[in-house]
């Protein structure tokens, strides 16, 4: 059985980039015949409001993208990672960080390709420091780990060189990113996963965490971003693509067949229900290259507009 999972964070309404990956991660697992699971990402305390995790899971109802089984909370799964976190400990894989945001940047060098800060392991052989209270890092080996991605091919980092140290528990005793979501789709035997490329770098960051607590990976497959018309990935402050403003303004049918069109999935913008989509879903019709999109109208690299009623005009 194939398993997808949708993991938003509660930190504010949907845009339509989330959309985008909501979408074309339940086609994957649904033409597969597979099942798809709504992991709620909420372990940013300050943050996370049960009421944006209302919103998103009432706004997948009336896009039409139901998903199978109980929404996960991370949340509520502490001892779990709780539990894998002192095994790493156990091995001698972790070690207090007491840098600040300012030590950070005068002392890191960014990685070439992309500008991720690389830790260099200033703290790694400090004493014990008593009542201070520091980020928990995991020491990253001089190992290669390659990601085969299912979209956009292989990606191989060195963990040392290219990734260095990274946070699995923060400073104020918070759950990372790579350590929660690692045990949750190990744990909830998540098979592929779908999301967007500015995380494809994260990927064999994943694996190499994963294979440290005896876990296996899944399949990646990283999409393009949707982008405002500055060329800047949408956010939740882009508010005029966010749900609320899309459901004042379309149907659920005309926004779902507007993205299959900037997917590929179909030949123009035409109003179809994401159900209809599945039968027509293959990665090797979704593009590499990152969309443009504004409040008048969805932009294709293509030079194409669907436009706000649904018409296809040149960019100008």
């Amino acid at each position: 059985m194939h398993y997808g999972r949708f993991a938003p964070s509660p930190t504010g309404r949907m845009h339509l980039g989330n959309v985008f990956c909501a979408l074309l991660s339940w086609l994957s697992v649904r033409s597969r015949g597979g099942q798809w699971l709504l992991r709620i990402e909420d372990i940013d305390r300050q943050r996370s409001r049960q009421e944006y995790a209302d919103w998103l899971m009432d706004d997948l109802h009336w896009l039409g993208l139901l998903w199978d089984g109980e929404p996960l909370y991370q949340s509520r799964r502490t001892e779990i990672y709780e539990h894998y976190f002192r095994q790493l400990q156990q091995q001698g894989l972790t070690y207090q960080c007491y840098c600040t945001r300012a030590d950070l940047m005068a002392g890191n060098a960014p990685h070439e390709a992309d500008g991720r800060m690389v830790y260099r392991g200033t703290c790694r052989h400090l004493p014990p420091q008593p009542g201070r209270q520091g980020a928990t890092r995991l020491i990253a080996a001089d190992t290669d780990i390659t990601c085969h991605d299912g979209h956009y091919g292989d990606i191989s980092l060195n963990m040392m060189r290219d990734v260095g140290d990274f946070i699995i528990r923060r400073k104020d005793g918070s759950w990372a990113y790579q350590l929660a979501v690692v045990i949750d789709d190990a744990l909830t035997g998540i098979t592929e996963v779908v999301r967007g490329r500015d995380l494809l770098s994260s990927a064999p960051q994943q694996m190499y965490l994963a294979g440290l607590l005896g876990f296996g990976s899944p399949q990646f497959y990283h999409l393009p971003l949707l982008c405002n018309i500055a060329g800047q990935r949408l956010s939740k402050r882009d508010r005029s693509l966010d749900m609320e403003c899309l459901r004042k303004n379309f149907p659920a049918e005309e926004i779902i067949g507007r993205l299959a069109c900037l997917a590929g999935l179909q030949a123009d913008a035409s109003p179809i229900a994401a159900e209809e989509l599945v039968q027509l879903f293959e990665w090797n019709k979704i593009p590499t290259e990152d969309i443009v999109a504004d409040a008048g109208g969805i932009y294709a690299d293509s030079g194409e507009i669907v436009g706000v009623k649904g018409q296809n005009n040149k960019k100008t």
